[in-house]
């Protein structure tokens, strides 16, 4: 193929030639102050009680067990209310529950479920999370979850189903093991909305439409979100729009895969040789700007 960049370009230098494996860019991403934000939020949404069983579907490497970990058995940093009771203190302390004596009753655990399709995946958050009692990893299909019939009080996807076969059986699915009244928060990149700033749009927009079109197989899943989750049997609340600015090409590189995506976006006719060169060169050298909407969603069973 081609090359898309020369020793003497920019981009040969700042890009990312080689893709990290898929625990290491699923950490990378997490660890990024994007990753950070919409986890934070998505924490918050999905409003965890002590005692509750959580289940995390298309748990990856483990990278969100260990919080919600935290959140069900109440040692979290923020605000949690004990499963039953209603009353909200710091690192859930249930007062209203206290006995006359002054001590508190026993109350449950909690539990975090992680499920996931790839095997390296569930054996790195099993490694992970060995320490954690609360929390079991099971190999499975998001499309045909290995659990019971309303076994679980909340749920959570994270870019999970913009690469599944079939979001509503996926949904389904989320809602049956869910308990009546159980909470489900999702959330999804809607990559139409991708944008990345150049001085010949054309090349923007051939960019993004290679995106759409051939790297990611529900590319515009976040904006179908609350439709998709009330064709599952959900009410949806709240829609909540994150859009991150990249102002950094390197931190951008790192998440988007910008020269491996133009390269393939070469190959498959998106780009000529000497449009994807202009395009890196720009994006190497010249003032940078990216965005793209990652939707949030809370649905109720």
């Amino acid at each position: 193929m081609t090359s898309t960049t020369s020793p003497a370009s920019p981009a040969s230098i700042v890009f990312e030639t080689v893709a990290p494996g898929s625990v290491a860019y699923l950490d990378r991403l997490a660890a990024t102050d994007l990753g950070r934000l919409y986890k934070g939020r998505m924490l918050d949404a999905l409003d965890v009680r002590t005692g509750q069983t959580v289940l995390d579907i298309g748990c990856g490497p483990g990278t969100d067990l260990g919080a919600l970990a935290d959140a069900v058995s109440g040692t979290g940093t923020g605000p949690r209310t004990t499963e039953g009771t209603g009353s909200r203190t710091a690192a859930g302390t249930d007062t209203a529950a206290r006995t006359a004596s002054g001590s508190a009753p026993a109350r449950s655990p909690g539990a975090v479920i992680g499920v996931d399709h790839d095997q390296v995946a569930v054996d790195t958050a099993r490694e992970r999370t060995a320490g954690r009692d609360t929390v079991t990893v099971h190999l499975g299909d998001v499309h045909e979850l290995p659990l019971a019939d309303g076994s679980v009080d909340r749920a959570r996807t994270d870019r999970v189903l913009q690469h599944v076969a079939d979001p509503v059986r996926a949904l389904c699915e989320a809602h049956r093991v869910l308990r009546p009244g159980g909470r489900l928060v999702l959330g999804e990149p809607d990559w139409d909305t991708l944008t990345v700033d150049h001085p010949d749009e054309e090349l923007s927009r051939a960019y993004t439409r290679y995106v759409t079109d051939e790297v990611i197989r529900n590319a515009r899943i976040g904006r179908q979100l609350p439709r998709l989750a009330a064709e599952a049997g959900f009410t949806v609340p709240t829609v909540v729009p994150v859009t991150p600015a990249f102002r950094d090409v390197g931190a951008a590189d790192k998440v988007l895969g910008l020269e491996r995506t133009t390269r393939r976006a070469l190959a498959a006719g998106y780009f000529t040789v000497g449009g994807a060169r202009r395009w890196l060169d720009h994006l190497a050298s010249g003032p940078f700007l990216a965005a793209v909407t990652f939707y949030i969603v809370v649905a109720q069973a």
